[in-house]
């Protein structure tokens, strides 16, 4: 396992913690003490793979990131960051936001769960509740039943509500077919 450091134009990749500490000390502002010398040496026998950030002073930092890279080459293309896992370059659209974009014209079944403001008769004061509204709707696809059924509710609740997104886990819906 390689390390990338980075300290605003000055990088380089190492190939232990000891060349690290090297490299970090031969830069002035980041005052090396035994501290952080230490905390390095954690970070690069621990089995986090996330980056690491130091502070320097007030939004002044330098990078550690973990990568199975061999070379500074390789690492910039971003081929190998860690574990030997490479990187898609195409990264394809999530299955829900797929589903929810097909078109498909007929009849849609979808359930809303979201925060409807409503008067406490005993305080008349105003909270927040959570709701569930189901509805069967005639649309050509989950974000035209999504934006149906949101609109409709707009209309008959009080406008402080709250609507989740379409895409979130609080939208559920399901095609009926075309005639119901």
């Amino acid at each position: 396992m390689n390390l990338y450091l980075r300290y605003f134009d000055r990088e380089t990749l190492v190939t232990s913690a000891d060349e690290a500490i090297d490299f970090l000390r031969g830069i002035d502002e980041i005052g090396m003490n035994p501290v952080l010398e230490a905390d390095i040496r954690d970070y690069a026998a621990s089995d986090v793979f996330f980056p690491k950030r130091y502070k320097i002073r007030p939004r002044v930092y330098f990078i550690i990131i973990k990568t199975d890279a061999a070379n500074m080459a390789e690492f910039k293309d971003k081929r190998v960051v860690r574990a030997g896992v490479p990187v898609e370059k195409d990264r394809m659209a999530s299955p829900v936001l797929l589903k929810l974009t097909e078109e498909r014209e007929g009849w849609y079944e979808g359930a809303v769960d979201f925060k409807r403001v409503q008067l406490v008769p005993g305080t008349g004061k105003f909270q927040y509740r959570d709701t569930r509204f189901v509805a069967r709707v005639k649309a050509f696809s989950g974000m035209d039943c999504y934006n149906r059924i949101v609109d409709h509710l707009r209309q008959r609740v009080d406008e402080r509500s709250q609507f989740p997104s379409a895409k979130g886990k609080n939208f559920h819906f399901r095609y009926l077919g075309l005639a119901k």
